[in-house]
């Protein structure tokens, strides 16, 4: 295409560069081993399709447009990085619900009595709901993180609350 039918600030436009996942001011940044090892692998694919953007030498603008998309996320990434704190699930109480647990959760009273639920509490850049994994943040993992085994607590889930049983814990 032809520099005539480009804006002269095309150039110039910043990229824009998607945040990482929401961690509270002030909250520490929990990560599993696992976890851990994600982040560096992600590190380490950002810094080689960074390296295949450098060595692109075809249009500068685009060049130098990728490169400054690449450099936000390398930035942001190794902050979160920087901020790792490691928590290793087998060190974890075996009775309590803490972070790195699979918790299996049933409900108790109300009309979805007996219905039955599992998760994994993890960091805030490994949760992925699809595959049954909660952020140590999210409202589910609040509410049970410190219940013990068999024990009872209340679930606020949108505007209703349920009860829920905490029926197993495994790290």
């Amino acid at each position: 295409m032809s520099r005539g039918f480009t804006k002269e600030d095309d150039a110039q436009t910043p990229p824009i560069i998607p945040p990482r996942a929401a961690l509270p001011p002030g909250t520490p940044n929990y990560v599993t081993p696992h976890g851990l090892e994600m982040l560096r692998a992600e590190l380490s694919t950002l810094e080689a399709e960074r390296a295949r953007a450098e060595a692109n030498r075809d249009n500068d603008t685009d060049r130098t447009h990728q490169l400054s998309f690449y450099n936000g996320r390398i930035a942001l990434l190794t902050e979160r990085l920087g901020s790792a704190k490691v928590v290793d699930p087998a060190g974890q109480p075996p009775k309590e619900v803490r972070f790195g647990a699979t918790v299996r959760l049933r409900t108790v009273g109300g009309g979805k009595a007996g219905f039955e639920r599992t998760f994994t509490i993890v960091g805030v850049d490994e949760a992925d709901i699809a595959q049954g994994k909660v952020a140590f943040v999210a409202p589910i993992a609040r509410a049970v993180l410190g219940a013990k085994l068999r024990q009872q607590v209340p679930l606020k889930l949108g505007p209703q609350e349920e009860l829920v049983e905490v029926t197993g814990i495994a790290y």
